[in-house]
């Protein structure tokens, strides 16, 4: 009992809470199975850093700011047939993180642009990598905020930190002068630097509606385009699919898929 004790007290100075509340189950369960003092010492450490490992990992996710999880086993990359499932399962790994290089997801409203931006950066967070979710609308304002209160440049430092930061929705809302420089140079500053994933319902061409300048915004895809890898993802919008398959279940008329794809090839003709 004494020696129980006082390994406990240890534990608890150690810091290791996942060996300490183990640690009366352990013994029970190596001394029925007859483990070695070896093999019961690994099955505890073991706890401890599967432990730490799912703190850590909590923690980044929390600090990523995710609207809301999603993850790759729950995307639909038969609905843009288009889309190379290979290179995103492989950008997923996150060695375009380790190289830098950036990330461009373009395509149509609705086509799971924000879910698979999402995927990619929880399993970022998952190799350990710093991660931070944005819309652009967001960014620009709280680049606009820091500016006015005279922090912009404790912000950017803050924001320098993170090893991938998703900017989500570019070019659904335009920006004044302001913020469109703003948000250029928060772009510009992290060319060769740290990595950036961005979605986008524009075409490149377009992006001058968003920055304002022809010059300025040639520059900004020059570098964001240097290392990079583009996903265009242009297709029917998952909503819009889903609201179809609710109105056939609601009508009593729920169809298989392929009388959907039959209905709007009759309708082409």
């Amino acid at each position: 009992m004494e020696t129980t004790l006082l390994l406990k007290a240890h534990l608890k100075k150690l810091r290791l809470p996942t060996m300490l509340r183990d640690l009366d189950k352990a013994v029970q369960e190596a001394t029925d199975a007859n483990l070695t003092y070896e093999r019961f010492l690994l099955g505890l450490a073991e706890q401890e850093v599967l432990q730490r490992e799912q703190n850590t990992l909590r923690i980044r996710l929390s600090k990523a700011r995710f609207p809301i999880i999603k993850t790759l086993d729950t995307f639909d990359f038969a609905a843009i047939p288009d889309l190379d499932k290979q290179k995103v399962l492989q950008l997923a790994q996150g060695d375009f993180i380790k190289e830098p290089a950036n990330v461009i997801c373009l395509g149509n409203s609705g086509t799971g642009k924000t879910h698979l931006a999402t995927a990619v950066g929880v399993a970022a967070c998952r190799k350990n990598h710093r991660v931070r979710f944005y819309t652009a609308a967001g960014l620009v304002n709280d680049l606009l905020e820091a500016k006015k209160e005279m922090r912009l440049s404790r912000l950017q430092r803050e924001l320098g930190r993170f090893d991938l930061i998703i900017l989500d929705e570019l070019g659904y809302i335009p920006f004044d002068e302001n913020g469109a420089q703003l948000l250029f140079n928060f772009c510009a500053d992290r060319y060769e630097r740290a990595s950036l994933l961005i979605t986008s319902n524009l075409d490149f061409a377009k992006w001058v509606k968003v920055f304002r300048d022809e010059t300025l915004t040639a520059a900004l895809l020059d570098r964001l385009t240097h290392r990079c890898h583009i996903l265009v993802m242009n297709g029917e919008s998952f909503r819009f699919r889903q609201s179809k398959q609710r109105a056939f279940k609601i009508n009593g008329k729920e169809e298989p898929q392929s009388g959907l794809r039959k209905a709007k090839k009759d309708q082409g003709k």
